[in-house]
Order: C-alpha cells, then sequence, then structure tokens
C-alpha cells in the first residue's frame, strides 16, 4: 500500500503549534502567580512583596508577548510577504503599529 506523503505531512501538522503550547504554559504559571498576590493582598503581606511579585508577573507576560510575537513573525508575516501584493504592506503596517503600542 503507498502512503500519500502530502495526507501524512497535513496529519503531522494538525493540533496545537508547539508555541502556543508553551505559551499556554506559561499563562497557566503566570495566572497561578496572580492568584498568589491575590491572597497577598487579602492577607495584607508586606507591600514591597506584593509589588516583586507584580513585577515578575508582568516580566512573565512580556516574555509571552515575545513568543506569540515571534510566531507570528515566522509565520503570518512571513507568509505575507511571500505572497506580495497589498498583503505585505498592510501586514508590515499592523505589526508597525503594534510594536509602537506594545512595551515587549
Amino acid at each position: 500500500m503507498e502512503t500519500d506523503t502530502k495526507t501524512t505531512e497535513i496529519t503531522a501538522k494538525k493540533g496545537p503549534h508547539p508555541i502556543n503550547q508553551r505559551a499556554v504554559r506559561r499563562l497557566k504559571n503566570i495566572e497561578g502567580q496572580v492568584r498568589g498576590i491575590m491572597r497577598m493582598v487579602e492577607e495584607e503581606k508586606y507591600c514591597v512583596d506584593i509589588l516583586t511579585q507584580v513585577s515578575a508577573v508582568r516580566a512573565a507576560l512580556n516574555s509571552v508577548g515575545m513568543l506569540i510575537l515571534r510566531r507570528h513573525i515566522e509565520t503570518c508575516v512571513t507568509n505575507a510577504i511571500k505572497a506580495g501584493g497589498e498583503g505585505k504592506t498592510e501586514i508590515i503596517d499592523e505589526l508597525m503599529g503594534m510594536l509602537s503600542k506594545a512595551r515587549l
């Protein structure tokens, strides 16, 4: 029996993108950190300790943002540039606009 390589390649590509899997794992960790911060506030812990945890969450969110940005550039931006035409200009404008607003 002959195997269709295109079908095999398509089947192999299904499922969550590895970068998305990493991002979700990190976001779950961040969720736990935020719950910990809420608990610290409720228990009236030392403010500097709370602020330290807030800073850690910000850094973790920035890290997730960079992961997602990398995937966007590797997939959406690259594909639009390869395709050319108006889509290329639009995606570059979108990326530049997002970067000007982001604090990544």
